[in-house]
């Protein structure tokens, strides 16, 4: 055997090992040559898949099984046992298999299987649509385009990106892209060859300004138009800006798109101090950022607390800690008043040096394009089960996207990434005729310098938390709750029960 620089790769399971190794496990992580791999046992079936997630390289092998589905223990990527795929986001790539020998009382782990025989689901292409746009570049957008050329789309499909930037990893231009930890080159979702290849005619710097609903078609702010027989609309969100003096100087930010963290990026030569406006996810994770870049940072918010409103007053203040002790300070129950060439007021008279403002105040549904169409719309896009909006034929997916799981439910809109890579996978199948509800639970990660909070599910309000393990500890589950029903869950720590809580939620069993 070659060797090897991780001690931790696990058997040679190549080699075969004793099928007693897996005796009271249902994974165990393994290698065949350089190629780490994970061994998945579900009753008296054993499978051999890549032992590392497509998405980031979690370890598979301290993920969950889920009924024939293997689970990452990161950022919750789903994937097929029996064939590999990646059925749900945020992974997109498949798992290598590998053929599985039993000789007596041992295990051999053979030949890799090759893609083509992974295994993928025929279906009826007669029905489908000629002529797919969808409109928008980032998460729901990019993931639809994908799912529906995986799924043997062969029509005509066109994204229409408002962006400059092919769609790319938008959870990281708050974490490491802007710490300065992670590579531009790491950053788009696909190359250009990925969309070549696969006939997506992907339109960036193209604004879409009118739909007619009647003649099926998009106009672009350029005179172009754009015929469709299924219409995906996936247009995101966009900031809100503060409204207060200085508010449109040259050194106030706002973070959405690969420009605007290059351009904070690029501030960053002459930036020895700065001001956070807000104390939400982004703000908290930039804040994180640029403490990494020895940057020092100031947070302004007007609660009493970071995240309370999401996580809770014990967990915010946890979080709160974690960010003090990495030297950002917290000017909390004031708002900004007015920006200064180098310096921000605020609402009790403090004075903070500012050599730059990231506001992170929140975002807002872009949903004009779709309400001037005729489309119905709440406080989102109003969407079906199946994510189809009241005009057949028109799908919305991701920020804008305002669902309910069955008629007369709530209605919920999440800003999640997952969410909307998730929704924009569904849309597609649907957008195919394959009639596929979205029933996914809403996930999301956020990383503060050394600590990651995972969460599970949706709680606009609760009636009780409860706290398994230890906060301050780093390990710890805290579960909300309203009339005695779990809605949601943070982990810190504990990523395995993080999964387990969410097929709980989702009715699946282990």
């Amino acid at each position: 055997m070659a060797s090897r620089d991780n001690q931790d790769a696990g058997p040679d399971l190549g080699a075969g090992i004793p099928t007693a190794m897996l005796d009271g496990k249902t994974l165990l992580q393994g290698h065949v040559g350089e190629e780490t791999v994970v061994l998945a046992r579900v009753g008296e079936e054993v499978f051999a898949l890549g032992g590392t997630c497509s998405h980031y390289g979690a370890p598979l092998a301290d993920g969950l099984i889920v009924g024939d589905t293997l689970r990452c223990p990161w950022h919750h990527a789903c994937f097929s046992l029996r064939t590999g795929e990646a059925l749900a986001a945020p992974a997109i790539d498949p798992l290598g298999r590998w053929h599985v020998e039993h000789q007596g009382d041992h295990l051999f782990v053979k030949g890799k299987i090759p893609k083509e025989q992974a295994g993928s689901a025929m279906r009826d292409t007669s029905n489908d649509p000629e002529r797919i746009v969808i409109v928008g570049g980032g998460a729901a957008g990019f993931a639809a385009a994908e799912m529906l050329r995986r799924r043997d789309f062969s029509g005509q499909l066109t994204m229409l990106s408002s962006d400059d930037d092919a769609p790319y990893d938008r959870p990281n231009l708050s974490k490491d892209y802007l710490a300065g930890t992670a590579e531009e080159a790491w950053m788009p979702l696909r190359s250009p060859k990925f969309y070549a290849r696969r006939d997506i005619d992907l339109r960036l710097g193209t604004t879409a300004i009118r739909i007619d609903t009647g003649k099926k078609k998009v106009t672009t702010s350029d005179g172009h138009d754009f015929s469709f027989d299924r219409l995906l609309l996936a247009t995101g969100a966009e900031p809100v800006r503060l409204s207060i003096p200085g508010a449109d100087r040259p050194h106030v930010f706002v973070l959405r798109s690969m420009s605007d963290c290059r351009a904070m990026i690029d501030r960053l030569g002459d930036t020895r101090s700065a001001v956070v406006v807000g104390a939400g996810f982004i703000g908290l994770e930039v804040a994180a950022s640029l403490r990494t870049r020895s940057v020092a940072v100031h947070v302004v918010a007007p609660g009493a607390g970071p995240l309370e409103t999401v996580l809770g007053q014990q967990l915010g203040d946890f979080i709160r800690s974690v960010h003090e002790e990495h030297g950002v300070t917290f000017h909390l129950g004031a708002t900004a008043e007015r920006i200064d060439e180098r310096t921000v007021r605020l609402s009790d008279g403090e004075v903070l040096d500012a050599d730059m403002v990231v506001v992170g105040i929140g975002v807002k549904p872009r949903l004009s394009l779709a309400a001037d169409a005729g489309i119905a719309t709440a406080d989102g896009v109003l969407v079906g089960e199946f994510l189809e909006t009241n005009i057949p034929g028109i799908f919305a997916a991701g920020d804008i996207a305002e669902w309910s799981e069955q008629r007369g439910a709530e209605t919920r809109r999440v800003e999640h990434w997952v969410v909307a890579e998730r929704q924009g996978q569904v849309a597609a199948e649907n957008m195919l005729g394959l009639r596929q509800p979205f029933r996914s639970v809403p996930f999301f990660w956020s990383a503060h310098f050394d600590e990651t909070i995972r969460y599970i599910g949706y709680a606009r309000s609760w009636d009780a938390i409860d706290v398994e393990g230890s906060i301050e500890g780093r390990d710890c589950m805290v579960t909300y709750r309203k009339d005695g029903r779990t809605l949601a869950a943070a982990t810190i720590g504990r990523d395995v029960e993080a999964l387990r809580c969410e097929a709980a939620m989702a009715g699946e069993t282990e």
